[in-house]
């Protein structure tokens, strides 16, 4: 058996080919053809008008800077399906501006 087999002899070797394939050092090329695809400008239009659903959540946290004391509820909206990722998100946002931060709920919107 000849160990320097090409490709192509390994492939009719095993599984049979009609022709056989001359060997030559440059791979052959199918010429291309010349055709350009366009859109047209409805399509593109269509495309630019269709939004894709955002998935949205709404949490509601109870803040304040006083422990025990006085607190506001404060609305965060964030644009994901994960709640512990909206939540986390949410609390960072209120810390910068608050000490004490209680998540109260989160909902879908």
């Amino acid at each position: 058996m000849n160990p320097e087999l090409t490709e192509e002899e390994m492939r009719r070797a095993l599984f049979g080919g009609g022709e056989p394939v001359a060997q030559s050092s440059a791979p052959v090329q199918k010429p291309r053809s010349d055709t350009v695809i366009t859109q047209s400008a409805k399509t593109a239009e269509k495309k630019k008008v269709a939004k894709a659903f955002t998935p949205r959540l709404r949490v509601t946290l109870r803040v304040g800077n006083e422990f025990e004391g006085k607190t506001h509820e404060m609305i965060h909206e964030v644009d994901t399906l994960s709640t512990l990722l909206a939540e986390q998100e949410a609390t960072r946002a209120a810390r910068k501006k608050f000490r004490f931060v209680e998540v109260v709920s989160i909902k879908s919107m």
